[in-house]
């Protein structure tokens, strides 16, 4: 009750001025467009040596979202990649993760 009375005797704080703390107002760092290679080289981790292998058997960036562990087990990926790869297509999938683009410098 006493955070209650504290609360309201500062007065209201707009909640555009609370948030606009914790998100940024500049361009995003990521990449517009994603495909196979550009996922896989944001995961890192030794990951991209797989990309050939990926293009070749799954084809597109969508049919990789929806692609499970034992289709990638077939395919002869080590466990670890799978682990990673499965992971970052189900943020990528929830909006939480999206590859950073490649710097460029000129």
């Amino acid at each position: 009750m006493a955070w209650l009375q504290r609360s309201t005797n500062r007065g209201v704080i707009p909640i555009s001025t609370f948030f606009s703390r914790f998100f940024s107002k500049s361009s995003s760092p990521y990449v517009v467009k994603v495909g196979i290679p550009e996922f896989l080289n944001g995961i890192g981790k030794g990951v991209e040596s797989h990309v050939a292998k990926l293009e070749s058997e799954i084809g597109d960036f969508q049919n990789l979202l929806v692609t499970r562990t034992l289709k990638l087990k077939k395919l002869g990926i080590p466990c670890k990649h799978r682990k990673l790869i499965l992971k970052h297509t189900h943020k990528y999938r929830l909006g939480l993760w999206r590859p950073l683009a490649e710097s460029v410098t000129s």
